[in-house]
């Protein structure tokens, strides 16, 4: 990966919070950075093509929609911890997952309509994956924090 240049640290830095809610979001973008419209799609492009950008999506209170959201934790041994994303990650309520250092090394966050349907997932991962330690841990009160990284 060629390594970020200034123009591409600008850009990361504005899409990371108060995204315009506008028609053309990158042409307000590329305004505010002196920049053409065109620039921003293809750069942003190449930075998802490249694993710097993940998503571009807006962040909702599940509850606020009739949603009930959780945070998983799995014991997954290394040699499967690819594998067992992938699995996680077909489940379309999986909005992120992430390795830790830890016992529990990957943690994932779950939406639903239900917290029935949550279970029924997570079963069905147990034994997609035969990883039975999965411990789902939901939200008794909601702390939102507002992750920005400087680039």
């Amino acid at each position: 990966m060629p390594p970020l240049d200034g123009t591409d640290r600008a850009i990361l830095n504005r899409i990371q919070s108060d995204f315009p809610r506008d028609q053309r979001p990158y042409g307000v973008i590329a305004r505010e950075l002196g920049l053409q419209e065109d620039e921003v799609l293809q750069r942003i492009s190449r930075l998802k093509a490249e694993g710097v950008i993940r998503r571009v999506g807006g962040n909702f209170y599940p509850e606020k929609l009739g949603f009930v959201s959780t945070l998983c934790a799995a014991r997954v041994p290394d040699q499967e911890v690819e594998a067992f994303a992938r699995a996680v990650n077909r489940h379309a309520g999986v909005t992120h997952n992430y390795e830790r250092d830890n016992a529990y090394n990957v943690w994932f966050t779950f939406i639903a309509e239900s917290r029935e349907e949550i279970a029924a997932a997570l079963e069905s991962i147990r034994r997609e994956t035969g990883i039975g330690e999965i411990l789902n841990l939901p939200a008794t009160r909601v702390f939102k924090i507002r992750a920005r990284f400087s680039v």
